[in-house]
């Protein structure tokens, strides 16, 4: 089906609608509008919307919905398959980083163009956190809505798990509340359900009090990588809650090749330097990092490895389990990887995570004990070929050790089977949800479910 085209006039309009900004084509801003963190993504939109509030989403759905355009929504952090630009009408949130903490409720409105940096540096004022992203520039919205692993989630559940309500503009250009006592189906569909049942603009999260941690990294050589990962398999199964760790294999600045154990502490110190005290003395180690920090400080820590502009491709599985075969499959590939940016992680999924039912969110993996990420990275896109090659064939061999599933927001472009093993067994009920929210799949330009219909 051919698709609708701008009309200049009608597009002259929407600008007149909007409090943002509405950037086309020959604007000195759209080179830079149009661009994400991945490199590899070269989408050259019709029309950005650089959205200022909710009336102005409002209107860039109602927009694209009368006239035909595809849309797609962009929040405020990475989008390694570029889906957020890749409609021609994007919903930019970007500009929208409003934020107000509550101490006293211990609960924070964020606005979806937030990252996990900015947010976390207002909540810190407080001593108070949530669970976010590995990374700080990665956005809130994007990974609360996929699920949302990071340092803390075996203490406090994921970020969906605390997410307490969203504000959501709707496929029909309504703006809606949904919570555990308003639109309550919808919002079990959100925390997990990826961006397929609106344009969330805004999060209600619940706070934790953690301001000071341990954390670091203990690296070792990578001809030691079998003992390392073995270690670590050991190590962190039946952790207490507090501890998070994330095993990485990645080149260092030097060129050398290197296997490390990051960890994040997050309960009383005196315990943690107990709990920690065989990962730092497992060894020698070449580096041993931990320390205690800020909260907001370890989350600038994997900051450095992910600067924008890079050409990125990504596999990931959740995995059955990390026996010795999985193992060594991971280092015969780690052995050979094609660029020395690319890393590969093993992230340890337990405690609080673990303990809510499958069913009582979107995020149906509550089971599985590691997050297996091959995260192919380069920068010269001749290179492009061998890199992306090099993650396929990664992920088959590793596909013997698999559990039933993938996190959502590791995944690239995906086609429909795999989108249905993401979301398990709530997909069925999640495509009913998608009916009744979406039925002609407006928002469709993700990890797409489609409606059961």
């Amino acid at each position: 089906m051919a698709q609708a085209t701008v009309d200049p006039a009608r597009a002259g309009s929407l600008a007149g609608a909007i409090r943002g900004r509405l950037v086309r084509p020959g604007d000195a801003d759209y080179d830079g509008a149009r661009k994400v963190w991945n490199g590899a993504i070269d989408a050259r939109p019709e029309l950005i919307v650089r959205c200022a509030g909710v009336a102005d989403v409002v209107a860039a759905v109602n927009f694209a919905r009368t006239t035909g355009l595809t849309a797609s929504v962009r929040g405020g952090g990475h989008g390694v398959h570029g889906k957020a630009v890749s409609g021609q009408l994007v919903i930019d949130l970007g500009p929208m980083k409003g934020i107000r903490v509550d101490p006293t409720a211990g609960t924070c409105h964020a606005q979806a163009g937030l990252t996990w940096g900015e947010f976390n540096r207002e909540t810190q004022v407080y001593g108070l956190a949530t669970t976010g992203g590995v990374v700080s520039t990665t956005g809130i919205a994007g990974l609360t809505l996929g699920g949302g692993v990071g340092w803390i989630a075996g203490k406090c559940g994921l970020a969906c798990d605390n997410a307490i309500s969203f504000d959501v503009v709707t496929a029909d250009g309504f703006a809606i509340a949904a919570s555990a006592g308003e639109h309550s189906d919808l919002y079990w569909g959100l925390r997990g359900g990826g961006g397929n049942f609106g344009v969330v603009t805004s999060f209600q999260y619940r706070l934790h009090p953690i301001s000071r941690v341990l954390g670091g990294i203990v690296a070792h050589p990578f001809a030691r990588a079998k003992d390392v990962i073995r270690f670590y398999r050991d190590y962190v199964r039946g952790a207490p809650d507090e501890l998070s760790g994330v095993l990485g294999i990645l080149t260092a600045p030097a060129g050398i090749q290197a296997v490390g154990m990051l960890v994040c502490w997050c309960g009383a110190q005196e315990q943690g330097l107990k709990v920690l005290r065989p990962a730092k003395q497992f060894g020698p180690p070449l580096i041993d990092t931990i320390t205690p920090m800020g909260y907001e400080q370890i989350n600038l820590m994997l900051d450095a490895n992910s600067p924008p502009g890079m050409l990125h491709y990504w596999k990931s599985d959740f995995l059955r389990e990390l026996s010795d075969e999985a193992i060594e499959t991971i280092i015969d590939f780690a052995a050979r990887v094609p660029s020395p940016a690319t890393q590969i992680t093993l992230e340890h999924v337990h405690g609080a995570v673990s303990r809510v039912p499958a069913d009582e969110t979107a995020f149906p993996h509550r089971g599985a004990e590691f997050n297996f990420g091959a995260f192919s990275t380069w920068t010269d896109p001749a290179d492009s070929e061998k890199n992306i090659q090099w993650t396929r064939e990664f992920s088959a061999a590793m596909e013997p050790f698999k559990a039933a599933g993938a996190y959502v927001n590791y995944m690239d472009n995906e086609d429909e089977d795999r989108v249905r093993k993401a979301f398990g067994g709530n997909y069925e009920r999640l495509a009913a949800l998608k009916q009744k929210y979406d039925p002609a799949n407006f928002f469709r330009l993700n990890q797409n479910i489609q409606p059961s219909a």
